[in-house]
């Protein structure tokens, strides 16, 4: 058993493109902790895949996040990363953006269910 309760984890986290960003940051999703750290990190074309890949660790390893949300465009620039993330909390889940429509076929944890079921 972790030593980290499950319901010490409060918040949601977002590695997104700008528009996905700014919808669940107006839903409420955003918050700064005490370090200044944020629940969230915005893609760009000028974003470099190692921030994506820090930001990715960074929001696994918080004990404070029970879901991590990402753009399944974006998820696919740190795909190696994502294949190995099998923790239960947070949990992942990749999300499609306006402009990257979702395809199920590249969805790490849908992969991981269907080996699962044997389909």
């Amino acid at each position: 058993m972790a030593s980290t309760s499950f319901k010490d984890r409060n918040l949601i986290a977002v590695i997104g493109d700008e528009d996905s960003i700014t919808g669940l940051l107006l839903a409420g999703i955003g918050h700064i902790n005490e370090q200044q750290k944020k629940n969230f990190l915005v893609v760009d074309a000028k974003t470099q895949v190692s921030t994506i890949e820090s930001a990715f660790q960074e929001f696994t390893e918080r004990k404070d996040i029970a879901i991590l949300l990402i753009n399944q465009h974006i998820a696919e620039k740190i795909r190696p990363t994502v294949d190995l993330y099998q923790q239960a909390f947070p949990a992942l889940l990749e999300i499609p953006s306006k402009d990257h429509p979702y395809d199920p076929s590249k969805d790490s944890v849908l992969k991981r269910v269907q080996k699962l079921f044997g389909d």
